[in-house]
């Protein structure tokens, strides 16, 4: 293995920082500093948060930043700030938003645009940043604050965690700049699977957080944060400087809620809000026999903590069980594993039975969760009278295609009562959120193991028998269609319910106790807060979202609608900031997409040194239970020192005798069926198949081959460094093959590629040459790119013609098209 030697005054090895850390005299990667400033009042918490970016490069810059915001914020305000000038954000039609900021880079002036890719998971780009110069945009947002027994929760993410990418490769450009690519099952992957940085990274992004808490009138007892030390000035809590972008921020605040209507004052014209909470009456909750599937997730990102804490937090539900219940076990990661054939009652020996299951869970494999979501409404079938269905799913949720999810098994679930437990320092709040919304259930949150005893008190009084059901409302003249799920009322937790109406000062909530029907009055109290309309609009979309991602497509109009008129970014919207002044000549010269901290608390797997083919072949080979996506490649952040001359601009590649973290959610290395080290996400199986023998034909590594003919096709120029790593990765599938002769004669070639009177052109050429004609491809007979490329769209190769982000790609009739990529397909 050839090791091409650095300038030492360039990139100083830092000690004892990790494998391939650098320091560099130009600083850290693009984003330099986060600044969440949050003003908690009651139950709402208005939240600023500002990102500041800087060019350490001598070129213009376009910088992407994938991060995480709460599930239920209303994203209200979008401002970018450059060269002492200040420009407000617009929000537009998605399409039309992207069709602006690249506009605007291509005239040369600076701009920026937020997108939202999942309720939680949100994209920034700002473009034609000049060198050394500084760019901040903040967004201004609002959020309600979940209720649970005499504790709100303040819960700000700060990481987005790498998730399982299901599905298979579809045709055309990448939607995002991300290292998963797009498949059928998560057309937009690449969107949400940022590069993750190797652990202990020096110089970490500048991270500051302060909430100030107003009890609104109520008696504050108590502030606590389970995840991070802080520092107390008076009402204002202080993250101490030095923490690291890798977990989520929970405060939790202890009070005594009450029972309220708050009435907002529809000054505009256009109705009023209302935001109506009940706290839980003083009821018995009948004692309904349950038939109750619970599902353990037990995939790689489930190690450590997590999945002692996953098995502890299952075997207490199944114990909460009684005689006259019946129920399932089911572990998942690739396949799916029971500890019993269908339902069985929950005697003393079955739950024995099942707690021994559990205890012999380990972590591994991939999150395919829609399979067993099926088992688990197969096995509860249509259900029996006098019986309470449930399905209680344990999991971090780390998993991409959540919209597939719902869309195949939304409408099954929403049948039954689903409860989720979300166990995570950086958990997938949002999907489990919605998950359990689909089923009236609760979705409890699990970030420590010293908060797992608290929690499971909560998990089984959810797990039981709701006070009220049936709720409906009466007094109050609301807008039809506009009111969120009222659900039930469980013990410990108050209802809350949004909604816009036209007249009324008073609302009767009236439901069905066990006792027989029950009801509750509640007088209106008029309030000037524009945050309640722009939670409750943030409710309403994330409702129409859902409904859309399970079939109903005809919502896409009032979907734009409704978040154009009330200001709150949604899936089918953006924001986009966009200066009049042009600052430069053109599109930017470099692009960089922000790596993040791998998350606290994961085990990521230690990059293993140095290796021979036969280890290489092995962290390579593809089995058909988990075969490595396409593009995927082990990445590392690269120094800013470093100028395009590297083959991938703002990342530096290792070849795979070096790589650095494995996905967690991939088998271990060395292991049957072992999935090469990958970053940021996996391509699922299509079904589980049992490992491949040590000889293989060329199709087992057919994925991997289209992913390195696309990658030499859209190189800007020959690149003989390049050129040598492709030769390396090759040899290793040739010898994971058993001896591809022709695979063999090409990587042998490639690999002299660095030697003197290397030809770039002819071997680049060659090289695709060789690995068409080995996939059994067509040849491009007139390429239009420098290297092959074929035609692209003008502008953004992310926007297909019209200024619709669908993609692009268009492949033969029979092949998977790529839709709009925040979209179903």
């Amino acid at each position: 293995m050839k090791i091409t030697s650095l300038e030492p005054a360039r990139c100083l090895p830092v000690p004892d920082a990790g494998f391939g850390a650098l320091l560099t005299e130009r600083g850290n990667l693009p984003l330099e500093s986060v600044d969440v400033k949050a003003d908690i009042s009651g139950l709402i918490a208005g939240v600023e948060v500002t990102q500041g970016f800087r060019n350490p490069f001598d070129v213009t810059l376009e910088a992407t930043y994938v991060f995480p915001l709460p599930d239920r914020a209303a994203v209200t305000g979008f401002r970018m700030e450059a060269d002492d000038r200040v420009i407000e954000g617009v929000l537009k039609e998605r399409a039309q938003a992207r069709a602006d900021y690249d506009r605007a880079l291509r005239e040369g002036r600076r701009a920026a645009i937020a997108e939202e890719d999942r309720p939680d998971v949100f994209t920034i780009r700002v473009g034609n940043v000049l060198p050394g110069e500084h760019v901040s945009v903040r967004l201004t947002m609002s959020q309600p604050l979940p209720y649970e027994d005499g504790a709100a929760t303040f819960r700000f993410p700060l990481v987005v965690a790498p998730r399982y990418i299901p599905g298979n490769p579809i045709d055309g450009p990448s939607a995002g700049a991300g290292v998963a690519p797009d498949t059928d099952a998560v057309p937009d992957a690449s969107r949400i699977t940022p590069p993750v940085l190797l652990p202990g990274f020096p110089h970490p992004v500048r991270l500051s957080l302060a909430a100030t808490v107003d009890a609104a009138g109520l008696e504050l007892r108590e502030l606590a944060s389970s995840l991070h030390v802080v520092e107390e000035e008076g009402r204002t809590v202080r993250l101490r400087p030095g923490e690291r972008l890798d977990r989520d921020f929970v405060l939790r605040l202890s009070f005594e809620a009450s029972t309220s209507l708050l009435l907002d004052g529809g000054e505009d014209g256009r109705g009023r809000t209302f935001a109506l909470t009940v706290v839980p009456p003083p009821l018995q909750a009948a004692r309904t026999p349950r038939d109750l599937v619970l599902l353990l997730d037990r995939s790689g990102s489930m190690g450590g903590w997590k999945m002692v804490a996953a098995r502890r937090a299952a075997a207490r539900i199944v114990d909460t069980l009684t005689p006259q219940d019946r129920f399932a076990v089911l572990t998942f990661d690739s396949v799916v594993e029971r500890a019993f054939e269908g339902l069985v009652e929950a005697s003393d020996r079955n739950r024995y039975r099942a707690v021994e299951h559990l205890a012999r869970v380990d972590a591994r494999g991939g999150t395919e969760l829609l399979d067993p979501l099926r088992q688990a409404v197969a096995l509860l079938g249509g259900g029996e009278p006098g019986r309470e269905r449930v399905v209680v799913l344990v999991t971090d949720g780390q998993v991409g295609n959540e919209d597939q999810i719902l869309e195949q098994a939304g409408g099954a679930l929403s049948a039954m009562r689903v409860h989720t437990v979300g166990i995570d320092r950086a958990v997938n709040a949002g999907f489990l959120g919605r998950l359990a919304g689909l089923g009236a259930g609760r979705c409890e949150l699990v970030e420590s193991e010293d908060r797992l005893d608290a929690a499971m008190e909560h998990i089984h009084r959810r797990i039981g028998a709701p006070l009220v059901t049936d709720l409906s409302l009466k007094g109050l003249d609301v807008e039809p269609g506009t009111v969120t799920h009222l659900g039930s009322v469980f013990p410990g937790v108050p209802l809350r319910v949004y909604g816009r109406f036209r007249e009324g000062s008073a609302v009767t909530v009236r439901g069905l106790a066990a006792s027989g029907p029950w009801e509750e009055h509640v007088e209106g109290v008029a309030v000037d807060n524009p945050a309640l309309r722009a939670v409750w609009a943030r409710a309403h979309l994330r409702e129409l979202e859902d409904r859309y991602a399970m079939g109903e497509h005809d919502l896409e109009s009032r979907i734009v609608r409704v978040s154009l008129d009330n200001g709150v970014l949604c899936r089918f919207t953006a924001y986009v900031a966009v200066d009049t002044r042009q600052v430069a000549g053109g599109e930017p010269e470099h692009h960089v997409i922000q790596p993040v901290e791998p998350p606290s608390g994961w085990e990521m797997p230690a990059p293993p040194i140095g290796g021979t083919f036969a280890a290489r072949a092995a962290m390579m080979a593809m089995p058909a239970a988990a075969p490595m996506m396409p593009q995927a490649r082990a990445r590392m952040a690269k120094p800013e020192s470093f100028d395009d001359e590297l083959d991938v601009p703002g990342f530096l590649t290792t070849g795979p005798a070096a790589p650095p973290l494995s996905h967690p959610n991939a088998p271990a290395h060395g292991a049957p069926g072992a999935a090469p080290p990958v970053r940021g996400g996996l391509r699922g199986p299509r079904k589980s198949r049992p490992a491949p023998r040590r000889t293989q034909d060329l199709e087992s590594v057919r994925p991997q081959l289209v992913a390195e003919l696309e990658r030499l096709r859209s190189l800007p120029a020959p690149d003989l460094t390049y050129l040598a790593d492709l030769g390396t990765r090759l040899a290793a599938l040739a010898e994971y093959l058993g001896g591809e002769q022709r695979l063999e004669a090409l990587a042998r070639d490639l690999e002299a590629a660095e030697r003197p009177g290397g030809d770039a052109r002819a071997l680049h050429d060659h090289a695709v040459t060789i690995l068409t004609a080995l996939l059994g491809l067509p040849p491009i007979p007139d390429p239009s790119g420098p290297l092959g490329n074929p035609p692209q769209p003008a502008g953004d190769p992310h926007v297909g013609p019209a200024g619709d982000p669908s993609g692009g790609g268009d492949g033969p009739a029979d092949a998977r098209r790529r839709g709009p990529f925040w979209k179903r397909t």
